[in-house]
């Protein structure tokens, strides 16, 4: 059975009722999948709705979430080990394994979500490139190119 983690991004494709959240629904067969969010994501979206004033019930919807997909947390010891090594690795300086490239510097929040992905050998959904260098090293990242999905 596959297992998706989703970033953000991806998440507010759903709490926006954007139409290409079904079509992404339906590619990746997300009805037959285990579905994953990070405790991040879900910080980071009641943080965006606050910051864009949502009104009570549209922040309340965040929370519903809840009912259709696994929350994780971060206070793992083998999540918090995941996250300095991929920090480190990101930096260019994990010994053992070279980067190739020149530094990245990742959102710390990002940083969880991929820590936990790695951990759990679960795929990332996202909508940009911030976690291409990981992949295949630590994680499979499913970038989703939204200009495609009409």
């Amino acid at each position: 059975m596959k297992r998706y983690i989703f970033d953000t991004n991806i998440l507010l494709l759903l709490l926006r009722q954007d139409a290409r959240w079904t079509k992404l629904f339906k590619q990746f067969q997300l009805d037959s999948a285990v579905n994953f969010i990070s405790i991040v994501s879900m910080g980071e979206l009641h943080s965006i709705g606050l910051q864009n004033g949502w009104s009570a019930r549209r922040l309340a919807q965040i929370e519903l979430l809840r009912r259709d997909f696994i929350i994780t947390d971060i206070n793992v010891e083998e999540i918090v080990a995941k996250y300095a090594e991929i920090d480190a690795f990101s930096q260019g300086k994990l010994k053992g394994l070279p980067l190739g490239d020149s530094a990245r510097n990742m959102g710390k929040n990002d940083l969880w979500i991929a820590a936990t992905a790695s951990c759990f050998s679960i795929d990332l959904l996202n909508t940009d490139n911030d976690f291409n260098h990981l992949s295949p090293s630590f994680l499979m990242v499913q970038k989703i190119d939204l200009a495609t999905i009409q």
